[in-house]
């Protein structure tokens, strides 16, 4: 947005009309050890073209680091036209929807990505976004410790090989709740939650839902179908995290096993959203028409006015989920709107035939790289079964120290799971998505047998 400056003259008269003599006094509630100072480190104002050229050598510095991280946030490609419309001001400066009636291309564009999740996840309703997947994933468990109408059970099993930034934020949001999350472990030889692994967890007890990731955090390719029905043999309901390029050619939560998931949820951050050091990002939640009462975030319905025109509306959510907070069944009161318009034009753009050339093409990236750094000596799979998007390698050195070293080779190489794992200390996470080419591939092995040759010596 643009930057509208104040001059001396506009900021006495402001302070004038607030009744504080100065910026000091206005702030003064703050403590004096958390204030900055006076800022002595930074430099006096510059011109705009001198502003302009230290910016463009800030940024060179960084440089242009090829990508090989995926874990959750993705370097895909985003078509041009994408932000281009994002940016309009109809839908960058549109907030609320609350008032139907001025709001008809806001309420259209969630209706749109609404549909697009529902057709993606095959399942009956969506909302209109979370803050991100791992908030997605705390408000899912929360929905189904609420829904599950067959157990008064307050425990969830939850698979060590889900996304451990998930599994922290799940445990703060839902702890206070009295919520007990079960931690699964993986098998280690094949990198998947095998069933067996559910029935040692569960140990005999009530449980009120289980997290099934497809593909897992490793990039692990699970038997979503048995881990269903074995779930819902035990009256449990399932929550599957899944990631929204793989569903252009895996199955979809709702067609898992024989009932199908009862609620999904993900990042959308791969859906038109670039790398941004974090974020923003947002979040999906789509469950079976049954739960839908207990749905948080907003849900835009489809009508007819007096006129038989069709138009849109807030639906199927007493207003006290937005507003009288201490009455809701969440405390999620907004979302990612300009994240999700991003989103729906990705989508749009690519349409289903567009999305699977993308994840096919995702796939075979990861497929050839790994072939690549295989051929390394000591490099080899960490696990046996099939993977998408991501591939976890055994290296014959510590993960972390490659890394590092490949950074200053300017690769950014995946992540050490040894931060997370400790039972894996020289493993390594990586990716290559359909941004990758064959010689960028080729450079980061030959990079990469260099120096663990001379790591060697």
């Amino acid at each position: 947005m643009p930057f509208i400056p104040h001059t001396a003259d506009d900021i006495s008269a402001m302070l004038a009309t607030i009744g504080v003599n100065s910026i000091d006094d206005l702030f003064d509630e703050i403590p004096a050890e958390l204030r900055s100072g006076d800022c002595a480190a930074i430099p006096p104002a510059l011109a705009e073209m001198e502003i302009a050229r230290l910016m463009s050598a800030r940024a060179s510095a960084d440089g242009q680091p090829l990508c090989f991280i995926g874990a959750g946030a993705y370097d895909h490609h985003i078509p041009a036209a994408v932000w281009q419309l994002v940016g309009r001001g109809e839908f960058y400066s549109a907030y609320t929807p609350y008032q139907a009636e001025a709001s008809q291309g806001t309420l259209q564009v969630l209706y749109e990505f609404q549909s697009m999740m529902t057709a993606l996840t095959a399942l009956d309703v969506s909302n209109a976004s979370l803050y991100d997947g791992a908030s997605g994933l705390a408000e899912a468990v929360l929905m189904a410790v609420r829904a599950n109408r067959k157990t008064k059970s307050m425990r969830v099993l939850i698979p060590a090989a889900l996304h451990p930034a998930y599994r922290r934020t799940v445990q703060t949001i839902v702890a206070a709740q009295g919520i007990k999350l079960v931690t699964v472990p993986f098998d280690r030889t094949g990198g998947n939650t095998p069933v067996a692994q559910l029935e040692a967890a569960a140990n005999g007890q009530d449980i009120a839902a289980v997290v099934i990731n497809q593909p897992n955090f490793f990039g692990v390719m699970e038997d979503v179908a048995a881990l269903t029905d074995w779930a819902h043999a035990h009256r449990a309901l399932v929550i599957g995290v899944v990631n929204p390029i793989a569903l252009a050619l895996l199955s979809p939560p709702g067609e898992w096993g024989v009932a199908g998931a009862d609620i999904a949820c993900g990042e959308a951050q791969p859906l038109g959203m670039p790398l941004s050091s974090g974020g923003p990002y947002a979040g999906f939640l789509c469950c079976k028409q049954e739960l839908v009462r207990q749905l948080p975030g907003r849900i835009v319905g489809k009508t007819l006015d007096a006129d038989g025109k069709p138009g849109f509306t807030l639906t199927l959510q007493a207003r006290e989920q937005h507003i009288r907070r201490g009455k809701a069944t969440s405390n999620i009161c907004t979302n990612q709107g300009l994240l999700v318009t991003a989103a729906t034009i990705h989508l749009a753009l690519l349409g289903a035939e567009g999305l699977e050339r993308v994840a096919a093409a995702c796939h075979a990236n990861t497929q050839k790289l790994t072939a690549l750094l295989c051929t390394i000596p000591g490099i080899a799979p960490l696990f046996d079964r099939p993977t998408f998007h991501e591939q976890a390698l055994q290296l014959p050195a510590p993960a972390a120290e490659i890394l590092h070293q490949l950074a200053e080779h300017g690769i950014l190489g995946g992540v050490d799971l040894s931060a997370d794992y400790p039972e894996l200390p020289s493993a390594l996470l990586t990716c290559a998505t359909e941004l990758r080419t064959a010689d960028e591939m080729q450079h980061y092995a030959t990079t990469l047998a260099q120096l663990l040759t001379a790591n060697a010596q």
